[in-house]
């Protein structure tokens, strides 16, 4: 790993373990107070939004870690998943801390005023999610191949978890909550630059 590669890593991972420092405030609003978000807020939909988008995430960067022998898209697919889980088990547990529904009635990123936004196919119910048959298709390639098909779902991935990410930011009121979104928004968009130099070196860009 090169220096300057090496550096984007440790920059995520610094922001990372900042996001998560204060789970155990998750009921705390940035006054310090202790109301509760409502079912509908910005806060509950990026928790349960974020959780379904980081789900696949994980799912793609374990398929991928079977399918190469690369070790450094390898070790990128298992910090994603593992980074990706954790987050993923703090939203829920905020979910549960706040008493509110793990699931919502209303269309994904309408916390976002999105929720008309048109899916990309079956299985992509977000921006940047894969579809049933790009998961599938990911399944069955090896080596060099499925390496650049992860690098670019994974790019289109982290682009749609940025953006979502960018919107808690703005519209969270949840103090750790929103600190989370920003250390993915910091995180993610350092993985898009090193996976663009990933697809460079093997002769590949990110999707169009």
């Amino acid at each position: 790993m090169t220096p300057k590669r090496a550096g984007w890593v440790a920059g995520a991972a610094a922001a990372v373990l900042v996001a998560a420092g204060g789970i155990t405030y998750a009921v705390a609003g940035d006054d310090g107070g202790t109301e509760v978000p409502a079912a509908d807020s910005a806060d509950a939909g990026f928790a349960r939004d974020m959780s379904v988008h980081h789900q696949q995430a994980v799912e793609m960067s374990y398929i991928v870690r079977d399918r190469t022998d690369d070790e450094e898209v390898r070790r990128l697919a298992y910090d994603i998943a593992q980074t990706q889980a954790n987050q993923r088990g703090m939203m829920i547990g905020w979910l549960d801390l706040w008493e509110l529904p793990k699931v919502s009635s209303d269309p994904p990123m309408a916390w976002m005023g999105m929720g008309d936004a048109p899916s990309a196919g079956a299985g992509s119910l977000m921006p940047g999610m894969a579809t049933d048959a790009e998961m599938k298709k990911l399944g069955t390639l090896d080596g060099k191949r499925a390496e650049v098909y992860y690098l670019q779902l994974m790019t289109e991935h982290h682009k749609g978890g940025v953006h979502m990410a960018k919107g808690c930011v703005e519209r969270c009121t949840v103090g750790v909550e929103k600190r989370l979104a920003r250390g993915m928004v910091e995180s993610q968009e350092s993985e898009i630059r090193l996976m663009a130099d990933l697809l460079a070196e093997r002769g590949a860009k990110p999707r169009p």
